[in-house]
């Protein structure tokens, strides 16, 4: 069985919410601030998938045990798909999650709310040394507000609406958003994978489509 696991991450915020979402397993989460040489991955790949396997095999090598990665990316209708598998960064490289949800905003000014329908997806990758992956995926659908609201969650939780409650994501308390959230679909998929794997997981079977070997 897997008993230790490394959160390929830096961000704070994502890493607590995996945490949260993983902590009960009987698995020791680590982090990769116990890991100060680990490398910097570049996410240069051409969809969340391939972002998130490329994370999770390059910190799962460089450790020696198993890693899991993500990758999130937002799809705004009205703008084509944008910002897509670019919303980390979408207002530049050095962009803060003000600076993105405030390009988003510009961006759908006078466009109706009918029309700023979005979705966020989510693709977890769990990596073991030897190379082997397993990937699932989470989406979320919603609509951009037209202005932000809430002080909790991070990214473009103040622009994600959820029409169903009436509430941007920040809006949401931590468990409330651990209910529905794209990653929190994601992540509940890796849990089973998780709870069911042995070292080598040659004896996991595929829960659905949506959870696949690489």
């Amino acid at each position: 069985m897997i008993r230790e696991l490394v959160l390929a991450t830096r961000n704070r915020h994502k890493g607590e919410e995996l945490a949260a979402l993983l902590g009960d397993l009987g698995i020791t989460i680590r982090t990769l601030d116990e890991f100060p040489d680990a490398p910097e991955v570049v996410e240069d790949g051409d969809t969340c998938e391939a972002n998130a396997v490329k994370k999770a095999r390059a910190i799962a090598e460089f450790t020696g045990l198993p890693a899991v990665a993500d990758d999130t990316g937002l799809e705004v209708d009205a703008l084509g798909g944008r910002p897509g598998i670019y919303a980390a960064r979408y207002a530049g490289e050095d962009a803060t999650y003000e600076d993105n949800c405030r390009k988003l905003l510009r961006e759908l000014a006078g466009v109706p709310r009918e029309r700023r329908t979005a979705r966020f997806l989510t693709v977890a990758a769990i990596a073991l040394p030897s190379g082997e992956v397993r990937v699932a995926q989470g989406a979320l659908d919603g609509v951009i507000a037209e202005a932000a609201s809430g002080t909790l969650g991070f990214g473009y939780d103040p622009v994600f609406l959820i029409p169903e409650l009436g509430k941007t994501l920040a809006q949401l308390s931590a468990d409330q958003k651990n209910t529905i959230s794209h990653r929190a679909k994601a992540f509940m998929k890796m849990r089973e994978i998780l709870s069911a794997s042995s070292a080598s997981m040659v004896n996991v079977e595929l829960l659905n489509s949506e959870v696949r070997w690489h």
